[in-house]
């Protein structure tokens, strides 16, 4: 079932006083506000606001969070409530437009409002929207998107039917917005390739904002083949829930899905795997809430951004790269890039899967088009290497360039079996670095966007 939302990005300037200060800063806000219904006029419609807070000299938060009331003839207003940091404290913009009929553009684009600390008010200013700088790429940024229901759920049963030879995985990772920390939680069925039962394995692997990573594993034990899901004794992944235990750790997770399925590879190696290996994660977006023991120490987690992804093929690559990127504001970035182990596809560059989940829509339309490109042209590129790796190229009008660094200290090695009993290394980080670079062709190639993540983006480098 499907429903149009309502998607817009703002850009506010202003200035403000702070409580104790005889100075006004400059003030500058980019939102982006995403509504589930239609936006009308006669009618109150709240949506969601990300984005990023500056305030000359004192603050720059780019993971800024609220709520926007727009209820221009119903209440006569439109009412802003922002939570953002400013040098460690959290603070609550509260303003709204009173709109005029008399004057409905200029009440409009003025937003006054007032800063709050703890229910304490701690500042005051006035922003404006700028008509003439705003107003077209306000209008050209604005969308009607279908908005899906989530189905994750139907994306969680096992797909392995008994043949041989084959892998499956469940993977979530994650970044603790409160202390910096990123999880991955790794669950893997093996049916090796000589006919010998299948089993279950895993892992639990934390890495913490100051400290080298801490892992381990849980299995290997017989495949038992669940319903919906993965288990492996008290290790589980059910709908809307992770829980498990490995050695030190336990876990219990709850998981919230937000936005549609994601496929990196094309849909259809999904429902027929007739490639060596396919690649989705259920919703592109995920929320995560609970705790994570670890020796004598417990992680809680609240709402912490992340995502599960699905693998199932013939084993893992000859060489891979992979990259989760949630770029905020419901932007999303996932790639892979690897070399196959089947014979001729081994001798051929990095096949790249890249797909963009942008505004309620994912670039490049069709996942192919990263992949195999036509007389060179849309063909992306992948140089795999550590600490860095590379991906770009073009599809469409547009065209991408992405840097990822894996931090030494942050990056955490382990090893596979795949069902031929040959091994390979993954090198893994959930706290590694990712520059995005998008470009789009006007006559020439112009920016469009840029993202910069550091120690929020999640990703990985295997090999033999």
């Amino acid at each position: 079932m499907t429903a149009r939302g309502t998607l817009f990005r703002e850009t506010m300037l202003g200035r403000v006083r702070l409580t104790g200060e005889d100075v006004d800063r400059p003030v500058r806000l980019d939102l982006l506000a995403r509504a589930d219904s239609l936006m009308l006029p006669h009618r109150t419609t709240r949506a969601r606001l990300t984005g990023r807070v500056r305030i000359a000299g004192r603050a720059d938060d780019p993971e800024a969070t609220g709520e926007l009331e727009i209820s221009p003839l119903a209440r006569r207003r439109i009412r802003y409530r922002l939570g953002f940091g400013l040098e460690g404290r959290r603070l609550l913009l509260d303003g709204w437009k009173s709109v005029s009929l008399t004057r409905p553009l200029s009440s409009m684009t003025v937003l006054p409002y007032t800063l709050h600390e703890d229910g304490e008010r701690v500042g005051e200013g006035t922003l404006r929207f700028p008509l003439a700088t705003g107003l077209l790429p306000f209008l050209a940024g604005l969308r009607f998107p279908r908005t899906p229901e989530p189905a994750a759920d139907r994306h969680l049963a096992p797909r392995w039917d008994g043949t041989p030879g084959r892998t499956e995985v469940w993977y979530t990772t994650l970044t603790d917005p409160a202390t910096g920390s990123g999880l991955w939680l790794h669950h893997e069925v093996v049916a090796p390739r000589d006919g010998t039962p299948a089993h279950a394995h895993g892992w639990i692997a934390l890495f913490p904002k100051d400290g080298p990573p801490e892992h381990a594993r849980f299995g290997p034990i017989a495949w038992t083949g669940p319903a919906d899901g993965f288990t492996a004794e008290d290790t589980r992944v059910a709908p809307g829930r992770l829980t498990g235990s490995a050695g030190p750790f336990g876990w219990a997770l709850t998981e919230q899905a937000q936005g549609p399925a994601l496929h990196t590879f094309p849909g259809w190696s999904w429902r027929r795997p007739w490639l060596p290996a396919s690649h989705m994660l259920p919703a592109a977006r995920a929320r995560y809430s609970g705790t994570v023991r670890h020796g004598s120490g417990e992680l809680r987690i609240t709402a912490a951004p992340g995502a599960s992804a699905r693998v199932y093929g013939h084993g893992n690559a000859r060489r891979w790269a992979w990259l989760h990127a949630d770029l905020g504001g419901g932007d999303v970035l996932e790639i892979v890039a690897a070399v196959s182990m089947r014979r001729g596809l081994d001798r051929l560059p990095p096949l790249v899967f890249l797909r963009l989940y942008r505004d309620g829509r994912t670039w490049p339309r069709r996942a192919e088009r990263s992949a195999v490109g036509w007389a060179g042209v849309g063909r992306f590129r992948a140089d795999i290497g550590l600490p860095r790796w590379r991906v770009e190229g073009r599809a469409g009008l547009r065209r991408v360039r992405v840097t990822v660094t894996q931090p030494p200290g942050a990056t955490l090695a382990l090893d596979y079996t795949d069902p031929d009993g040959s091994t390979a290394v993954c090198r893994n980080s959930e706290r590694a670095d990712a520059e995005v670079h998008l470009e789009r062709w006007w006559g020439r190639w112009r920016p469009e966007a840029t993202w910069r993540l550091s120690g929020t983006a999640h990703a990985e480098v295997g090999d033999r």
